[in-house]
């Protein structure tokens, strides 16, 4: 497997990264397996920083079609993610869409619950098409890249948890841009990961989550390409927040706070620093357990990945 070099920040494409910690030998796919662990794929997970714009990002890419090659069912299953699609649809439902492009739906729960109230026309494109029950919006497979074209009209462009699995946020928020027209509404829900880095969430940075895509930089990216914010709700404290933005070509462009670097730098570095000394704690009571029973270690995902 070749690794895909990421040299420059993401942000304003200045090659002044610095390498804050490497994850050695770190599993690529972030779900269940049916061969043995020794016959995972892995690779070297570095995380860097922008001197400049304080944003964090992996510095070596897994190629998306390796990365994507299956689903993993991640949004689907538990009561929090069909609340978190069922409040997101109610959200969108504010701005009356007529026709809607959603990026990446994956298993289209998104689609149902919103033509549950508002039965509107919905195409989801996808690399990895997997409907849900009750799901039947039109399906097309593939990436939304400088290859992707779209012929019907629409009004509205969707994407729920996609942003932070973008390579490139800024030539992907560009793309967009070129395919809506001023006026047309962009939604999108994705996670809140300050909040989730500062309560050492293990699901906030990994392979498929490769930019720390915080609030500063969403209100860079949409109004560096013309798009003005029309609301932001936050869903519960620590999972999503939901976007409404408007195309907007008299929008100024909003510049990054300063002390990024400083800010986004600890955070990390507290990250990194609670789990060393979690592990440690972890392996010195199995160590000394007497008890001659089977240890668990929950849940079986990324999040048990990152601690082994």
């Amino acid at each position: 497997m070749e690794l895909i070099p990421r040299t420059k920040n993401v942000v304003d494409g200045n090659e002044d990264l610095l390498t804050l910690h490497n994850l050695k030998n770190f599993p690529v796919f972030m779900g269940c397996i049916n061969h043995e662990s020794d016959n995972d794929l892995r690779a070297d997970m570095s995380w860097a920083i922008s001197r400049n714009t304080g944003v964090i990002q992996l510095q070596s890419l897994i190629p998306l079609n390796i990365l994507y090659q299956s689903e993993h069912d991640s949004g689907v299953i538990g009561n929090i993610w069909l609340q978190h699609h069922q409040e997101f649809a109610t959200f969108i439902q504010k701005f009356r869409p007529e026709s809607i492009l959603e990026i990446g739906g994956a298993h289209g729960i998104l689609s149902r619950e919103y033509r549950k109230e508002n039965y509107i026309d919905w195409t989801i494109l996808e690399p990895n098409p997997s409907p849900a029950e009750g799901v039947d919006a039109t399906f097309i497979k593939g990436f939304f890249d400088e290859k992707f074209t779209f012929d019907k009209n629409i009004d509205t462009i969707v994407h729920s948890h996609l942003f932070e699995h973008v390579y490139y946020p800024d030539k992907f928020i560009n793309h967009i841009s070129r395919f809506l027209s001023e006026g047309q509404n962009l939604i999108f829900s994705l996670p809140n990961m300050e909040e989730m880095l500062k309560r050492n969430y293990t699901n906030c940075l990994n392979f498929e989550h490769t930019v720390f895509v915080t609030e500063p930089y969403i209100e860079f990216f949409l109004s560096k390409y013309g798009f003005r914010l029309i609301e932001k709700k936050y869903f519960k404290d620590d999972h999503s927040i939901f976007y409404a933005y408007v195309k907007d070509k008299k929008i100024k462009k909003t510049d990054l706070p300063k002390m990024l670097y400083e800010h986004n730098k600890k955070i990390f570095l507290d990250y990194i620093h609670y789990h060393q000394k979690l592990i440690l704690d972890l392996n010195k009571k199995i160590s000394n357990t007497k008890i001659n029973q089977p240890i668990y270690l929950f849940g079986a995902h990324v999040f048990a990945q990152s601690l082994i």
